[in-house]
């Protein structure tokens, strides 16, 4: 049995933050309901890749999940929505603050239909402050929390192409939503957790943040150059990139005796981790010199022995092909109809030894499950007939 089996999810989220959060709550066993239009949302065909324009971002995040599609413009469809909070443990939403009460999903208006549930609330800038009721993705988090002034080599603005801003903020409502599951066992009570992108920002870039406030340090861009200790950088072999980062005297020592320039142990430039940093110059000549001697393979297998962490700089299908990746089976194969192969979805990132989640099924079809979830609330084969027909559910 799954650890969040009995526990039911709707799921009002789009794009990462919101589906992110629910998935992680589904492959533990919750029942997750994906609601979305009769169209299906925007993230729904993003990057499409099946023949009826699925992309993978939406195939990935919405798997172990059911799916039913309302127009939620007709009186019908909010009666339905109504009954299906009326049954729910959690309500996730990333949805902008106007938008939120306007769909009677804002907390007063759950709590009306159930006082104990509780609201997974995810905006781009959290629910007050002058920039409450802005709109904004991943990139505006990244912006703002002076992680793009950082990025990259010298010159314009870089954001990391991976959206950490949107993953990490659904980390943080999935732990949130935990914790407030926990708490209403003892209390019966449920809350708001309250998770936004640029909260997010701000912490994952909390220390060089307090260093600037500290004590003033300017931090510019310089590529993969490490500003708190050397080596820390990418390094070019005789067939490839490797990267690697040494912290602490114990591992500069090792590193410095394997290069075979052990009397930078006592050169005053190399003294400790930050004075490496600061003339990273003299470090990366010293590596360069090494690994220009050196392949891919060599070089990593000198490093390990001298246990100083380091890694290959792959390609996609480098890591796709990874032997490690594949042992784990951190990406595994999932079939979707109407798909030329099947997607790779990332396993659970957690993994729990007693009560490990699972990936039991595939991304739902747009409003795959609404006949099922409605008979559920109390439908008659026949209402459910004529809501179809109406329009108010595909």
């Amino acid at each position: 049995m799954l650890p969040l089996q009995g526990i039911r999810v709707l799921d009002f989220g789009r794009y990462i933050a919101g589906p992110y959060c629910a998935m992680l709550l589904a492959d533990f066993g919750a029942d997750v309901i994906r609601i979305e239009r009769l169209e299906g949302g925007e993230d729904r065909y993003l990057a499409p890749v099946t023949d009826t324009g699925e992309g993978p971002l939406f195939l990935a995040l919405n798997r172990n999940k059911r799916g039913l599609a309302l127009d939620l413009g007709q009186p019908q469809a909010r009666e339905i929505q109504r009954r299906l909070i009326a049954t729910a443990d959690v309500v996730i939403a990333n949805l902008p603050l106007d938008v939120l009460t306007k769909l009677e999903l804002d907390y007063a208006s759950l709590t009306a239909l159930k006082p104990d549930i509780i609201l997974a609330q995810l905006s781009a800038f959290g629910a007050d402050g002058p920039y409450a009721t802005r709109a904004g993705f991943d990139p505006v988090a990244q912006a703002m929390s002076g992680a793009m002034n950082v990025t990259g080599f010298p010159g314009p603005p870089i954001r990391s192409v991976v959206n950490y801003a949107d993953y990490g903020t659904a980390l943080h409502a999935a732990f949130g939503v935990m914790v407030a599951l926990y708490e209403r066992r003892t209390t019966g009570r449920g809350q708001v957790v309250e998770a936004s992108l640029l909260t997010t920002g701000v912490t994952f870039m909390q220390a060089l943040l307090a260093e600037r406030a500290a004590i003033g340090a300017v931090r510019e861009q310089q590529g993969n150059t490490g500003y708190h200790a050397a080596p820390a950088d990418t390094y070019q072999t005789q067939d490839g990139w490797i990267i690697i980062q040494a912290i602490g005297q114990p591992m500069f020592k090792r590193w410095a005796r394997l290069v075979n320039r052990p009397e930078l142990i006592d050169d005053p430039r190399c003294t400790d981790d930050l004075t490496r940093a600061n003339h990273h110059d003299v470090i990366n000549a010293a590596m360069n010199e090494w690994t220009s001697q050196h392949t891919n393979a060599s070089a990593l297998a000198a490093l390990e022995a001298a246990r100083i962490p380091a890694a290959p700089v792959y390609d996609f299908d480098q890591t796709l092909n990874d032997p490690h990746i594949r042992a784990r089976g951190l990406l595994r194969p999932m079939a979707y109809p109407d798909g030329a192969k099947p997607t790779l979805l990332a396993d659970t990132a957690v993994r729990l030894s007693a009560t490990p989640a699972s990936v039991r099924h595939r991304a739902p079809r747009c409003g795959e499950h609404s006949q099922a979830i409605l008979l559920e609330l109390g439908y008659a084969t026949e209402e459910i007939a004529q809501l179809k027909e109406a329009g108010v559910i595909r």
